[in-house]
């Protein structure tokens, strides 16, 4: 990971009972839920790096502080009346108060990205990051309306040899309404334990006028960032899932392999790819871009710019066209964000999503985490992603109805 130096960007946030402040920051484009779910409207893509000693102190000013105490005022009313009168006082699950009361107060943020995570909601989030799962395998983000939706199923898992389709909403998980649910707390739902490998899970999707139930056995998914193939005119096609820990080796390797069978252009397929670690975002740009080109721009809450560069001289030097659509979102925006305005690929496909918020994430003694929106992050033009999305250089639809790809066959066009 990328160690930074600057003390004046480095935060300390304290928290009550000594808690310490982390480690490790990561920039959020989008959520790697549990699952195998890569989710948008929780979905942080990462990027992460440890910080080193001389951390700084915020300073809370009067109102924060008044306002502090005003809360735990409250909270102290609340509990006396509840010892009081509860019919079930002695049964008091002390933590998930406690637990329940953070996420509250972090929710009156009213910020989309930022949440606090229980011990077991962090690891659950880190195993999946590193690509190992009890699930179904697919991947979900959050549409207009708030509902959770499939962006895509992984090939040979049991969402796709059920029939799972990308665009399916997520109504009930066993017979539980979850329309409107946090991402987050829908994925925890399907996914499982080593222990649930081969139990059944009930799904309820809407998809169109119709609702349709599955039941599917859960299953050890593995996660395969890239598939590569050789297209007609010496033309090859690299499809890059996740960014997930390891996927920039993984490319490196795809685009080897697809050099070593003769190819002399490249098509990049980020679409439905909704993010992942930045970080390997990063180094896949850093071995396409000239040495010395900005990939990044990020801006903190005082206004402070850092620039993220190329370290390398390119490896790909070959003609390139990336694929995107509504779905290719945070490491992804960054990939094309850097490619385009550095002149280095043209773009096919439709608007891409629009997540360019970083979080930091806190860890804190217990092993619980709070993420929370502390950058915003822009091309090297100094364009704006967030909420905004990058246009390609030709827009395509899609037709979902037949077999024919067109945005496929006008990349390849271009390419000719």
């Amino acid at each position: 990971m990328e160690d930074f130096d600057n003390d004046e960007n480095e935060k300390n946030i304290e928290f009550e009972k000594e808690k310490k402040t982390l480690i490790t920051k990561f920039v959020v484009t989008i959520i790697i839920v549990a699952i195998i779910s890569a989710v948008i409207a929780s979905e942080f893509t990462l990027f992460y790096y440890y910080k080193q000693n001389n951390v700084e102190k915020y300073e809370s000013s009067q109102n924060s502080d008044e306002n502090i105490d005003i809360i735990a005022k409250t909270l102290k009313e609340f509990r006396k009346t509840i010892d009081e009168y509860y019919i079930n006082s002695k049964e008091i699950d002390e933590q998930k108060i406690l637990d329940e009361t953070i996420k509250g107060y972090v929710n009156g943020l009213d910020d989309e990205y930022s949440e606090y995570m229980t011990r077991k909601e962090w690891n659950d989030f880190q195993a999946d990051a590193l690509g190992n799962y009890i699930g179904i395998g697919v991947y979900i983000t959050v549409d207009a309306n708030g509902n959770v939706i499939i962006v895509n199923t992984i090939k040979g898992t049991p969402a796709e040899k059920v029939g799972l389709q990308s665009g399916d909403v997520i109504v009930s998980i066993d017979d539980e309404n979850v329309l409107g649910m946090n991402p987050d707390m829908v994925s925890s739902k399907i996914q499982g334990k080593e222990e649930d490998k081969g139990k059944k899970v009930k799904i309820t999707i809407s998809r169109g006028t119709e609702y349709l139930d599955f039941e599917i056995k859960r299953d050890e998914i593995k996660v395969y960032h890239v598939e590569t193939k050789m297209l007609e005119n010496d033309i090859g096609y690299i499809s890059l899932m996740t960014f997930d820990e390891g996927c920039s080796n993984e490319f490196k390797a795809g685009y080897e392999k697809l050099k070593s069978e003769g190819a002399k252009k490249i098509i990049l397929d980020l679409r439905n790819n909704t993010g992942g670690i930045v970080d390997e975002a990063l180094l896949i740009a850093d071995m396409i871009l000239p040495k010395d080109n900005k990939i990044l721009i990020t801006v903190d809450s005082k206004g402070n710019k850092e620039e993220s560069i190329s370290k390398e001289d390119p490896i790909i030097n070959e003609d390139i066209v990336v694929l995107v659509n509504e779905y290719s979102a945070s490491a992804s925006e960054i990939v094309v964000g850097a490619l385009k305005d550095n002149n280095k690929a043209k773009i096919v496909g439709k608007k891409t999503y629009g997540k360019g918020v970083i979080q930091s994430v806190f860890m804190l003694e217990d092993g619980s985490a709070l993420k929370l929106t502390v950058n915003e992050y822009f091309t090297p033009k100094e364009t704006k992603i967030n909420k905004v999305g990058i246009m390609p250089d030709y827009e395509v639809d899609l037709d979902t109805n037949t077999e024919d790809d067109e945005q496929l066959n006008k990349a390849i066009e271009i390419l000719k």
